[in-house]
């Protein structure tokens, strides 16, 4: 049954990912693509539409993607597993946190988790950078960069700078996905 499977999955991913949304990317494209609920492209979407959709990005993207899979029941049912794990961890902490603040053990614990969520993230900037930026990857090994992106890219990045030199602050980011999602829709309209 897929309310199962979605509670299954989106709990799991829930469970042993560490460092946010952006580090929920990898494991949750691999168990997607996977089961064949959604091309790899679809998800490099997503994250896109997710990103500039008020909310958490896990929370986002379950939702979506439970609702694809088993309608408003699936949404329900994904967003409350991703959910339900870091509630639990968040229960258990703020019981036990005085206990364990200190311990060396849970210190190591957490050493060790860093460069993990680190690496995560990194995994997620360079898939999403290699599936939007990159045009193709020839036989010859040249890479050919698509010019709409780069010219996206130069633009948004322009805007962000000027701005902070002439206000000496850096803009809200609100108005960066404002400003990236009208430039986006000029440079690839044309």
């Amino acid at each position: 049954m897929i309310i199962l499977e979605l509670f299954y999955v989106f709990f799991t991913i829930g469970l042993f990912t560490f460092g946010g949304g952006y580090a929920m990317i990898p494991l949750i494209t691999s168990e997607v693509v996977t089961r064949g609920w959604m091309t790899e492209d679809a998800i490099i979407h997503f994250i896109a539409v997710s990103e500039s959709t008020p909310g958490p990005f896990a929370i986002n993207i379950a939702t979506y993607i439970g609702s694809v899979q088993g309608g408003w029941l699936g949404s329900i049912v994904a967003t409350f597993a991703v959910i339900l794990p870091s509630f639990i961890v968040i229960l258990v902490v703020a019981a036990l946190f005085k206990t364990f603040s200190k311990n060396r053990y849970v210190e190591a614990i957490l050493k060790g988790i860093r460069p993990v969520t680190i690496g995560l993230i990194a995994a997620t900037a360079i898939l999403v950078t290699t599936k939007n930026i990159w045009a193709n990857f020839p036989n010859l090994g040249a890479i050919m960069i698509s010019r709409s992106a780069l010219v996206l890219l130069l633009d948004v990045t322009t805007i962000f700078i000027g701005y902070k030199k002439v206000h000496g602050k850096s803009m809200h980011p609100i108005s960066l996905i404002v400003i990236s999602a009208l430039l986006g829709m000029l440079v690839y309209a044309i």
